[in-house]
């Protein structure tokens, strides 16, 4: 899966992965997790999520990735946010307050730009990739993140080949492959959410599960 498919995507508004609400899971767990006020937290893959005012609403420092520089832009313009905009790197950074946006490619991102990373949270990142990209971003993840990270993942479960992706599915069975070596996973809610996916219904899907992880690093690597 190559940028321009994204880029594409966001370009022609293809955005059914974009939600106007602030995720309940996310609202429901993030503060069983603990996360001391004024922690970083990165955001892979973030696009325009609303996720991320609410984070920082919470005493939060966010540090999104996002590869599209639309979906950046039409965060803080929709947000009504002021923004600097600089270079670091092979990232162009968008700073408003407690709101960094770093638009490129999360392979980029270094052990050094999130050295200060306390909490991960992933609602759409390792679902938007194919196998063999989920395989390299969970590795990446695990090389770069400091070693008391914490976190929330959200993924999804259908049966893949009635659906293509994205977003795709990962099965439990594949999220523990992925991670448990080197974080600890507890499953902290599975729901059947079929019945109130009407995309995934008309799509011809027999069934459709979420599933919500807390994630804890087990040692630095």
């Amino acid at each position: 899966m190559q940028p321009e498919f994204w880029h594409k995507r966001w370009a022609d508004n293809q955005i059914g992965f974009h939600s106007s609400k602030v995720n309940p899971y996310l609202q429901r767990f993030w503060g069983g997790l603990g996360v001391p006020e004024g922690a970083r937290v990165l955001v892979p893959l973030c696009g325009k999520s609303l996720d991320l005012a609410w984070l920082a609403g919470q005493g939060l420092h966010v540090l999104g990735v996002e590869l599209s520089e639309k979906a950046v832009e039409d965060f803080f313009t929709e947000q009504q946010l002021e923004v600097q905009v600089s270079q670091r790197g092979p990232f162009k950074v968008y700073n408003a307050h407690s709101i960094e946006v770093w638009c490129g490619d999360i392979f980029a991102l270094t052990a050094e730009d999130v050295v200060n990373c306390a909490a991960l949270y992933d609602r759409a990142a390792l679902i938007a990739l194919p196998p063999e990209m989920r395989q390299r971003y969970a590795h990446h993840l695990t090389q770069i993140l400091p070693g008391a990270c914490q976190g929330l993942l959200i993924t999804l479960d259908y049966q893949q080949s009635e659906i293509d992706g994205p977003p795709f599915s990962v099965p439990d069975s594949e999220v523990q492959h992925l991670l448990s070596a080197a974080w600890q996973l507890d499953l902290v809610e599975e729901c059947d959410v079929l019945a109130s996916s009407a995309k995934f219904v008309q799509a011809g899907a027999t069934r459709l599960a979420e599933r919500v992880y807390r994630l804890g690093r087990r040692t630095a690597l």
